[in-house]
């Protein structure tokens, strides 16, 4: 990732949604003004969900998601809508591309159904206006062409000003800080770091103190002591990486506010009430009882890896239970969460804010406990109480 490019979970997403044929990649790479995607007459050249990262003027950084068609068949194809429908979880914004010269299909309506019933802002685009000239003006509907360009300007505007109403000045941190406040971030480098670079919700997190106008230093989980000794300002605030949670703890005097990456971005998403409540759930785990670990990227998993060896192997020590774990990444989410004693995620550094509150809100919907990795950590730790005191629950 460029040291000057905007993650992709902090950009609006623009899913890009219709029937095969209906334009969708042709109106992508008119309003990006370039060829990203395939553009075929063959129905079906999109057989994947693709996510181009890009500025959109003048909306700014934005990842713009083009999708298979709504109306593909047979098995394959019945895949291939079932991952577009998918794609609506990651959509700030969802365009529904229209053939002007067919009109509204059944599997048009059906999705702008499921469009609106989570609330997604959206637009209806009505394509290849260059040759059915018939034009309604409804403020939800615009006609244009993404042969001749006509309207292809407009779109994008329509576009922004969607976008728009759907960001939000968030902090990680800020907001718990004076300027000058000393932070201190303790990042163990193991195995599992990323060579040469931090991982991406420490380098956010440093970025919102700096933004702050507040000072951080970050170390090694051995340099604690060592670095506490010698500051001649305390700090307002020890950050940790969940793993070494206890370590933290012990070495981090009492009247010094103690949390984790992990708890930050539980709040940062709007998930830290719940999370809470789901880390307790572990308290009524029995034996054969069956636990999801779902993690947002899909990184090449380590020996030691967090998610599916460290967090299995503390929770049958802390519960001394026999338990089933199963392991789901990247954009697969299961829809029947029932089956679940409880889910455990990752922070979600990886994926939008709207993809995080869908997976939260169908746990809740399903009665299923949720929680994430540091927040269930502090808990099997003991210090969980410790750990949020710094947020007004």
């Amino acid at each position: 990732m460029s040291l000057n490019s905007v993650p992709l979970a902090n950009r609006i997403h623009i899913g890009l949604f219709g029937r095969r044929n209906a334009g969708k990649s042709s109106i992508m790479n008119a309003i990006t003004g370039q060829n990203l995607s395939i553009v075929s007459e063959i129905k079906g050249t999109t057989t994947d969900p693709v996510i181009k990262a890009m500025e959109l003027l003048p909306l700014g950084p934005v990842a713009i998601i083009d999708t298979p068609g709504i109306d593909d068949e047979g098995e394959l194809g019945e895949l291939r809508v079932k991952r577009s429908y998918q794609m609506l979880n990651k959509s700030d914004v969802a365009v529904l591309i229209i053939d002007a010269n067919i009109g509204m299909s059944k599997e048009d309506e059906k999705l702008l159904k499921k469009i609106k019933e989570k609330a997604i802002p959206y637009l209806i685009v009505m394509n290849k206006a260059d040759i059915k000239e018939i034009e309604k003006k409804e403020a939800d509907t615009i006609w244009v062409s993404a042969k001749t360009g006509k309207n292809i300007f407009e779109l994008k505007e329509k576009l922004a000003k969607l976008a728009l109403q759907e960001e939000t000045e968030k902090t990680i941190v800020a907001d718990l800080l004076e300027p000058s406040d000393l932070v201190l971030l303790v990042v163990p480098i193991d195995k599992a770091a990323p060579k040469g670079r931090l991982i991406l919700p420490q380098q956010q997190t440093i970025r919102d103190i700096l933004d702050a106008d507040c000072v951080s230093i970050v170390v090694k989980e051995n340099q604690i002591a060592e670095t506490l000794e010698n500051l001649k300002q305390k700090p307002k605030l020890v950050i940790t990486d969940s793993q070494v949670f206890d370590v933290a703890d012990s070495y981090t005097p009492k009247d010094i506010w103690l949390t984790s990456f992990s708890i930050l971005f539980a709040r940062y998403k709007g998930n830290l009430k719940q999370a809470i409540e789901g880390a307790r759930a572990i308290e009524t785990i029995r034996d054969s009882d069956k636990i999801l670990i779902s993690e947002g990227c899909t990184h090449h998993r380590q020996c030691e890896d967090i998610g599916t060896v460290k967090l299995p192997s503390w929770i049958r020590n802390y519960t001394n239970k026999n338990i089933e774990f199963e392991f789901t990444s990247g954009t697969e989410f299961p829809e029947e969460l029932e089956q679940y004693k409880m889910i455990i995620h990752c922070g979600g550094c990886m994926l939008n804010d709207r993809e995080m509150t869908y997976r939260y809100r169908c746990a809740s919907d399903q009665d299923t406990p949720i929680t994430n990795y540091g927040i269930l950590i502090a808990h099997l730790k003991g210090i969980l109480e410790r750990s949020i005191e710094p947020f007004s629950l």
